[in-house]
């Protein structure tokens, strides 16, 4: 077995400037936002593994589904010789393709990247545990702006699962989708899970659970700041709003202040002013139909080849091809 690597071009430094600078651009604009990236620090991501498991929450369940029966199939048609995963975290449900592309014995390599050290460390470890026969290379960056770091490798297979596709204002998506077709070659592939627009109510159910899993970890992005930035936000004090905008046919995340109130920023030297029920954009998370999906790849060179359903069509996995 060879030796993973874990290449570190996102450090903790960086982190905590990032940080600083969204906090500040957020929080100072009108109407207020805070990007989603910072929901996810331990207590946020176990958070979020409990989300998964929701009875609402049906995205995991749904591409896990299509995942099991059509991944011998993607292994087939692109035979790829590097997986390559945007945002892998514990890559549990990576093993699948994994599992696919050694029985075609074709894979030769596995470069996962998330922003999160701790979290790819332990997934590289573990993977290059349990496929020995893989060169396995950790890349520590933001997906966003990490895909200059993939290897050159031939054949690549670059898996964008979740549906975090959709937490991208469309611009961003553009030029995500621009930045993985100038990191690949015509021929090599792009795998792309996307929740699917449907009823409102049960979308707004998926983003606002009984039991409250949500709001707290809708609400930590405050406790992050707090603990980050020394500010002194009252989370307990934040509503959480989960709404569906039809025109944009996406779901809004918002934290909404019960009272006035105003918060300090001592590591900014920032004092934010909150009126009662003013709000904190935290998330959005669009969702595609097939002819988006399509025509937003088309647009960045991509030609969808392949466009796999749950069976309750929930969610989608689509298979493009740089041209």
């Amino acid at each position: 077995m060879s030796e993973p690597e874990l290449l570190v071009r996102f450090t903790e430094e960086d982190a905590a400037r990032a940080l600083r600078t969204d906090a500040r651009e957020g929080l100072t604009d009108s109407p207020k936002w805070l990007s989603p990236k910072w929901f996810y620090d331990a207590t946020g991501s176990d958070l979020f593994e409990r989300i998964t498991t929701l009875p609402e929450y049906y995205q995991t369940r749904a591409e896990q589904q299509i995942l099991q029966r059509r991944a011998l199939e993607i292994a087939e048609v692109t035979g790829a010789a590097t997986l390559v995963e945007l945002g892998s975290g514990s890559s549990e449900k990576t093993r699948l393709l994994l599992d696919a592309l050694r029985k075609t014995d074709t894979l030769e390599r596995f470069v996962p990247l998330d922003v999160s050290g701790s979290a790819l460390r332990a997934a590289v470890e573990s993977i290059a545990l349990d496929y020995p026969e893989l060169r396995v290379r950790g890349v520590v960056d933001d997906f966003t702006s990490g895909l200059s770091a993939l290897d050159a490798g031939a054949g690549r297979l670059v898996a964008f699962l979740g549906g975090t596709i959709g937490n991208l204002l469309p611009a961003e998506r553009a030029g995500f989708f621009a930045a993985v077709r100038a990191a690949l070659r015509p021929g090599e592939w792009l795998l792309l899970g996307t929740d699917l627009v449907k009823d409102p109510g049960r979308l707004v159910r998926a983003y606002d659970d009984e039991q409250g899993v949500t709001a707290e970890f809708n609400r930590n992005v405050l406790r992050v700041l707090n603990r980050e930035l020394g500010a002194d936000f009252a989370p307990e004090r934040f509503g959480h709003v989960a709404l569906w905008n039809a025109e944009q046919e996406w779901i809004e995340m918002r934290l909404r202040a019960d009272r006035p109130m105003h918060v300090r920023l001592p590591e900014l030297g920032l004092g934010v002013d909150f009126a009662e029920g003013e709000e904190i954009r935290t998330e959005i998370s669009a969702k595609f139909r097939h002819d988006r999906v399509r025509d937003e790849l088309a647009v960045a060179g991509f030609e969808l080849r392949h466009w796999w359903l749950d069976d309750g069509e929930d969610f989608a996995l689509s298979l493009a091809a740089a041209q």
